[in-house]
């Protein structure tokens, strides 16, 4: 069984009860890992510290964690974090709700000086839109333009189209829905319903009712039981009485759920009870992303798959899948079996069913019952011989035919109890043709990981062949990019290598073009600037911070670079200017002293003497992913990336605003590298927007 990856409606009915309770806990800190999961750090009077995870990628999830089961902080906090903070420090949290039936959260939070809304959408490619009092998005991880609803910083956020409520729905609207169907009842309750797959056959499992049965042999008495069903687990969970459980299949975690659920206790997985809902989503998932972790994908030093531990784990899954179906056989047999056993001796059941039936009406107490039957197995008659069990709290009797036991429900007939055992096995046979295709699609997987492993053999071969490794590695068709990074002084800055491969460092705002010159700028380096108020100080280094000052001829390409990298990131871009003019000077040109009755703003400065003018250089930048040695975003000047990078993008001037552009880059990068998990890890849309000009801007195909 595959383990579950994202909240089901069900579990998120159940998570608002129990996150609703630590209202008026104090937010602290707000931080972002990569481009999906989002965690606030809170204060509650009487929990402590208590971990909000909000996670929108390929696992969405929302639920509050133990301080030891949250991620490290991660570095310098992308913008969108810096923005929460600025919104969230101090705020207390007011609530969350779901809305109506669908995998959205909305949390409430409450200042003094602005009410803040976080809506979470778990469904789909999932995002998060934070909205201000009025509900307008303030920003959002994904900018989303449908004809049917629009998600974008400065608009109303729209809530998707409202769907069926199976917990709100009256019997009559109900039962039209399933009568307006033309597929079979599980699938009627999955999708018309708004059920989805596991609490469609959960209901039926618990109403007694035939998943499989076609909606057109379905009558009152099914809708009913159906019905009733729903509503008794609606019942429970507005009253906040849960039962949480995490379940797992070969040690390994598959679910989380509120209540014990039997379609997880007929497939034998072995549960684990927990106090609360919250403690159960968030051992599952911390314990899911461990599995994660520690699954071998690498050979010590080698980047190599672990493809002999993937082949044997698909054989086992295989004879484990091939048991399972000897057995959902063998049980489907045993329910006909039981089945055909009540109508073989028919008679002597229906005077078992009638007598305890006819002493119930007479209000006979179950164990006064038990105590009768008891007593005609002494006398010898045969009916009273056959019982030998009496449930009274499930208003149950168990019968003993021809050495087989058969449970039967004391309230039904002959009939319907027979019926009730060949549903069963009908219900166990569509296990076994799940089962069926499972198997196929694991011997599928298995074919293809020994094909992989053949490619790589391959592959190993030709490179002993080599003395080295060949030039020219596609790296975007590659499943699996080992990652390389390092930390360096000038990440902090706005930077790139030139192509003659000099460093370039500029200021994103006042106070950094200030250090720079005042702790970075020596004077064998070289600065540009432009003519145009509000641009970056850009140095060209001649030598690291820590390395003895030498004067160095810079190339031409390296200059034409650094120039178009002022030009690029100054108010020339921001204000759609395709266009400009930078100059160049030497350090001792560069003075924080003004004339005599003027003035220098923060990050300013006086340049004396001639300059050296750099005209018509272009607004342009590529953005792309380096594979080789270090694995990260770049970019820069088109001339200095492009050659150094996978998947280059080129930008200029445009419409799109700078979160929306790293967006747009990101799903080419998406669309370009087999390997997801690498690009989401170097190139995730915040880590690109590092290197996009501040303004709009739109690609260059």
């Amino acid at each position: 069984m595959d383990p579950k990856r994202e909240l089901t409606s069900v579990d998120l009915s159940a998570l608002v009860t129990e996150l609703n309770r630590y209202e008026g806990a104090k937010v602290d800190k707000a931080y972002l890992y990569g481009d999906d999961l989002l965690r606030l750090r809170m204060r509650d009077f009487d929990r402590g510290r208590v971990e909000l995870i909000l996670e929108v990628g390929d696992v969405k999830r929302a639920h509050a964690a133990k301080p030891e089961h949250v991620p490290d902080a991660p570095g310098r906090p992308p913008n969108f974090a810096m923005m929460l903070r600025n919104r969230l420090s101090g705020a207390d949290f007011a609530g969350v709700e779901q809305y109506e039936f669908d995998r959205i959260l909305t949390f409430e939070f409450e200042r003094d000086d602005e009410d803040t809304q976080i809506v979470v959408e778990l469904f789909g490619e999932g995002n998060i839109a934070v909205l201000d009092e009025t509900g307008e998005v303030v920003r959002s991880l994904e900018t989303v333009r449908l004809k049917s609803r629009t998600v974008a910083p400065g608009a109303q956020y729209e809530f998707p189209s409202s769907r069926l409520h199976p917990f709100t729905v009256s019997y009559e609207g109900f039962k039209r829905r399933m009568e307006d169907s033309d597929t079979d009842v599980v699938r009627t309750l999955a999708t018309q319903v708004n059920l989805g797959g596991l609490y469609a056959e959960e209901f039926c499992t618990r109403a007694g009712v035939d998943k499989t049965m076609d909606i057109t042999e379905a009558g009152d008495e099914e809708f009913r039981a159906v019905y009733d069903a729903i509503q008794s687990f609606r019942d429970r969970l507005k009253s906040g009485d849960f039962d949480p459980r995490v379940y797992e299949e070969d040690e390994s975690v598959v679910d989380a759920t509120p209540f014990p659920l039997e379609e997880h206790e007929a497939e034998g997985l072995n549960s684990e009870s927990h106090d609360t809902f919250n403690d159960a989503l968030d051992e599952y998932f911390f314990r899911l992303d461990r599995t994660a972790e520690d699954e071998p994908d690498e050979e010590p030093g080698s980047n190599r798959p672990d493809f002999e531990a993937e082949i044997e784990k698909k054989k086992r899954i295989i004879q484990q899948q091939e048991g399972a179906i000897e057995g959902f056989e063998e049980q489907a047999q045993e329910e006909r079996e039981r089945a055909e056993l009540l109508y073989a001796h028919y008679d002597l059941v229906d005077e078992v069913l009638t007598t305890v039936r006819d002493a119930r009406e007479e209000n006979v107490p179950w164990d006064d019952i038990r105590q009768r039957l008891e007593e005609g197995a002494e006398r010898g008659i045969p009916a009273a011989e056959s019982v030998v069990d009496v449930d009274g709290a499930e208003g149950t009797v168990t019968v003993e035919l021809e050495d087989t036991r058969i449970e039967v429900v004391v309230d039904t007939g002959v009939e319907k109890n027979a019926d009730r055992l060949y549903t069963e096995a009908k219900r166990v046979e569509g296990k076994k043709e799940g089962a069926l295709a499972a198997v196929e699609d694991t011997r599928e997987e298995l074919a293809e990981a020994k094909r992989r492993r053949e490619e790589w053999e391959e592959e190993d071969e030709d490179d002993e062949e080599e003395d080295e490794e060949p030039e020219d590695i596609d790296w975007l068709s590659r499943s699996s990019i080992p990652l390389r990074t390092e930390e360096h002084w000038f990440e902090r800055f706005r930077w790139f290598h030139t192509s003659d491969g000099y460093l370039v460092i500029g200021g994103r705002n006042a106070d950094q073009n200030e250090e720079i010159v005042k702790k970075y700028l020596n004077k064998h380096d070289l600065f540009f600037h432009t003519q145009a108020h509000g641009g970056p100080v850009t140095v060209v280094k001649a030598t690291g911070p820590s390395e003895p000052s030498e004067a160095v001829e810079f190339p031409d390409a390296t200059k034409r670079e650094a120039a178009q990298f002022a030009v690029s990131y100054s108010s020339i871009w921001k204000e759609g200017r395709y266009a400009g003019e930078a100059y160049m000077v030497t350090p001792d040109q560069v003075s924080k002293t003004p004339e005599s009755g003027e003035y220098l703003e923060k990050g300013s400065f006086v340049i004396r003497g001639d300059r050296t003018y750099f005209r018509d250089v272009e607004a342009k930048v590529a953005v792309g992913v380096q594979c080789e040695g270090e694995t990260r975003v770049l970019g820069g000047p088109p001339s200095a990336i492009e050659d150094r990078v996978e998947a280059p993008v080129t930008l200029q001037p445009g419409r799109y605003a700078q979160n929306d552009a790293a967006k747009m880059v990101y799903r080419r990068f998406k669309e370009a590298f087999a390997d997801q998990s690498f690009l989401r890890k170097v190139a995730s849309p915040d880590l690109i927007q590092e290197f996009l000009p501040p303004g709009g801007s739109e690609i260059l195909d």
